[in-house]
């Protein structure tokens, strides 16, 4: 007897947001989404650099994060369509009202990880300060000199 496969665990990174801002706590927020918005998010098709958080009407809202969702036109398969609409996030009232005072002190709401691998599709956030020309260039100091120590211990081992 076959043993049902488990589907793979994906999530989606944002890679640039940890090397532009300064990141805090992290919150794990549902998405709202649409039937075609959840098949482009489980099939990798989303892409979150450039989004960001805002709080409107006491809600959360993901900006600009580009969802390539698949359309069913006839004659055309494979088609794609990119929608970058604004979607809400759903969190507690707790949270939102904490992430609100932090925005007020000038902190950003950065989306990290968009999590497919349960029912439901989560998005992890976070605050960021962001971070000035210097503080990237000594990021990407650290880490070479991070990857130089790495090389040196293995090739000594």
């Amino acid at each position: 007897m076959a043993v049902p496969k488990k589907p793979a665990t994906k999530s989606i990174l944002n890679r640039r947001a940890r090397f532009d801002y300064a990141l805090g706590d992290e919150i794990v927020a549902g998405l709202s989404l649409t039937g075609l918005e959840v098949r482009a998010a489980r099939d990798g098709h989303v892409q979150l650099r450039g989004s960001f958080v805002t709080i409107k009407d006491n809600e959360l809202w993901l900006n600009n994060a580009s969802f390539s969702l698949r359309l069913n036109e006839r004659g055309n398969p494979g088609a794609r369509s990119i929608d970058t609409n604004p979607r809400k996030l759903l969190a507690s009232r707790k949270q939102i009202d904490q992430l609100a005072v932090n925005k007020k002190n000038g902190q950003t709401i950065v989306p990290l990880r968009l999590l497919t691998n349960g029912r439901y599709i989560k998005l992890v956030i976070a605050l960021g300060t962001g971070k000035k020309r210097y503080d990237k260039r000594e990021t990407i100091k650290r880490r070479d000199q991070d990857r130089e120590t790495q090389r040196s211990l293995k090739h000594s081992a």
